[in-house]
């Protein structure tokens, strides 16, 4: 398997991620999209700012839900790998696709969330 990134919009993602890779050594690089070089983000800034996004060599493989799934199917641990293969079924995929849009909606109320974690900023 090649390198690959996965880079989160949101810093509450992103310690979540950092907690998952503390399992073990993950099979892919967590960073933060921030962190990535900008021809690298660039073509994709807007879903960045929403989602997880699965990158290789610049190109979007995943993102979201079936992002995060992926990044635990390929995990050293057991569990996660089986937790992201349970969520990849059919069935649950659509329900994990419902509840990561409610999550990403809401990071801002979420504990760690901030104002700055707004998917759409205040109108003053």
């Amino acid at each position: 398997m090649f390198p690959s990134r996965l880079s989160a919009s949101e810093s509450n993602a992103s310690r979540q991620l950092t907690r998952i890779s503390a399992l073990g050594p993950p099979a892919m690089d967590a960073v933060p999209w921030q962190f990535l070089p900008e021809e690298t983000t660039r073509p994709h800034s807007e879903r960045l700012d929403c989602e997880v996004l699965l990158l290789r060599d610049g190109r979007v493989l995943a993102g979201g839900a079936d992002a995060l799934a992926a990044y635990l199917r390929r995990s050293p641990r057991r569990r996660c790998r089986i937790a992201g293969a349970a969520i990849s079924l059919p069935g649950v995929l659509q329900c994990a696709h419902t509840v990561y849009r409610w999550v990403a909606r809401n990071r801002h109320r979420m504990p760690g969330g901030t104002l700055s974690c707004r998917l759409t900023p205040p109108h003053p």
